[in-house]
């Protein structure tokens, strides 16, 4: 990793870290009458437990293309964070991918209990929205509102929900445990939606912060689609390859399942062609930012490179 990547990284971490913290404190916030002690630690379990904060990055980053200072994007970013662990702790729980570690710590349901980790995601869920249609998320309620419906379609039916739900259908889930035999088109879609769209609208929230022109906009789009497609195939590497050690969760996750991944379909050899074309697509989609686009240029270049 460049040390200009690593500098950004560090700092987008921090600054979402300080958001975050922030917004699940204990004290209740204007309209709540208390926010009980049980919840909010499971919250803060799931929520500030390190990772790399790949998607505030991407939120702050896509928003400096357009002259957004990093903290005028932080809250946004937070929220964007908030979706994508909800999602961590609902997809480790028992029903769903059934995980007892965690960015190298015990996962929600196993630090407190199930019920618990499930409230911990639903209040994670709601508070993303909260964050959003906040003024210190943007002074315009017209943007305001494009990001909250971004944010919705990306994380609902038709995004990473709707993802997970066709992932449990082709493992089998539904169908007397019989795994589906899907193409890759298919699992480039169920790819798409259940990891790709958080990716993708953390870019497009940078462009919708900064009230990019259309053309700005479709190129960011471009190049979240390709960076969404390569983190999810270097994602099923490391789970073929990858250690607990250096992932911090369970690997081999995958074929046990009879989970379909591009690696199962093409192979190891095929995906990592399939993952170097798309970061070399994402990087051109930069073109039209010319040098500004280089930290993001970089990023492409870690997500395919990355071992945890």
């Amino acid at each position: 990793m460049n040390s200009l990547l690593a500098q950004r990284l560090d700092a987008a971490a921090a600054r979402a870290e300080a958001r975050l913290s922030r917004a699940l404190a204990d004290a209740p916030a204007d309209g709540e009458r208390a926010r009980p002690a049980r919840l909010m630690a499971a919250m803060r379990h799931g929520t500030l437990s390190g990772g790399k904060r790949l998607r505030p990055f991407l939120v702050i980053e896509s928003a400096a293309l357009f002259g957004i200072a990093p903290e005028a994007a932080a809250t946004a970013a937070a929220a964007v964070e908030c979706v994508h662990c909800y999602s961590l702790i609902h997809d480790d729980l028992p029903a769903m991918d059934n995980d007892d570690l965690r960015r190298g710590r015990p996962t929600v349901h196993r630090a407190y209990d199930e019920a618990t980790a499930i409230l911990a995601g639903d209040g994670l869920l709601t508070l993303a929205f909260d964050l959003l249609s906040g003024e210190d998320a943007h002074a315009s309620p017209a943007v305001r509102i494009a990001l909250v419906r971004a944010l919705a379609r990306a994380a609902g039916i038709g995004g990473m929900v709707g993802g997970q739900m066709l992932d449990l259908a082709a493992e089998g889930r539904f169908d007397a445990g019989r795994p589906l035999a899907l193409g890759t088109d298919a699992i480039g879609e169920l790819q798409a939606m259940k990891t790709g769209a958080l990716l993708l609208v953390s870019c497009e929230a940078g462009a919708i912060l900064g009230e990019a022109e259309a053309g700005a906009r479709a190129a960011l789009s471009a190049y979240g689609r390709a960076l969404g497609a390569a983190f999810q195939i270097a994602d099923d590497i490391l789970d073929v390859e990858g250690s607990v050690e250096a992932t911090g969760k369970s690997v081999g996750k995958d074929a046990k399942a009879g989970k379909a991944t591009l690696v199962s379909a093409l192979g190891l050899h095929a995906a990592r062609a399939a993952l170097a074309g798309l970061v070399a697509q994402a990087q051109t989609a930069l073109a039209p930012f010319g040098p500004r686009g280089a930290v993001l240029a970089a990023a492409a270049d870690f997500v395919a490179a990355r071992k945890s």
